[in-house]
């Protein structure tokens, strides 16, 4: 199929195969997907939990409103934030460019020493709410990529983030989650699979100057 196919055919999917098992190969594509993902400034404050484990996926559902994709699913992914993206993670951010890029610190200075000042002055919430929207960008790209893979999956705010980051003790991590996503394969009597598309006509949603 070509993209605009792959899309028609992705839905949020409703009940999994849970007989199903996703090949590693298609795990291996999302996780470099994710890390691919375009972020501000490219500080990716972000990373991702890939759970497999029945057992958790099925307490982890008590925690998502009883929503059976979380168990059912072949994988659970589940998108965190960076508690502190402060003076020490923006320098390792460009430590790391300079050792990647070999770029002069006379070059990446500025940016630096702007991003450390602009990050340092920014409350708490601010920066949670910055980084939460880049793991909004690494869904949505997570969602193409799946359709162009021909996984299903299903994007769910539906959770009680204090619950999984408790169960998954992402504290200890320095970590919070914001996003989850089960994938997987639609159960063969899935009635949403079938169901057309509702979308606006393009002529109400592009704008042409």
């Amino acid at each position: 199929m070509n993209i605009i196919e792959s899309l028609h055919w992705r839905y949020a999917t409703k009940k999994f195969d849970n007989q199903k098992i996703l090949p590693q190969q298609k795990i291996d594509i999302l996780t470099e997907a994710f890390n691919l993902t375009a972020t501000s400034y490219g500080l990716q404050p972000l990373k991702l939990l890939v759970i497999k484990n029945k057992e958790l996926q099925k307490e982890l559902t008590q925690h998502s409103w009883g929503q059976k994709q979380v168990s059912d699913a072949s994988h659970l992914l589940v998108f965190c934030i960076e508690n502190n993206v402060d003076e020490d993670y923006i320098k390792k951010y460009f430590d790391h460019i300079k050792e990647t890029r070999n770029t002069p610190e006379e070059v990446l200075k500025p940016f630096k020493d702007h991003l450390v000042s602009s990050f340092t002055n920014k409350p708490e919430e601010e920066i949670s709410n910055w980084a939460t929207k880049q793991a909004y960008l690494a869904m949505g790209n997570l969602l193409t990529v799946c359709a162009i893979e021909q996984i299903d999956a299903c994007p769910m705010e539906g959770f009680i983030p204090e619950k999984y980051n408790e169960v998954l003790n992402l504290k200890d991590l320095g970590l919070s989650s914001v996003l989850v996503l089960p994938i997987g394969y639609r159960a063969e009597d899935d009635m949403f699979s079938d169901f057309k598309k509702v979308r606006r006509p393009l002529s109400d949603t592009i704008i042409t100057i």
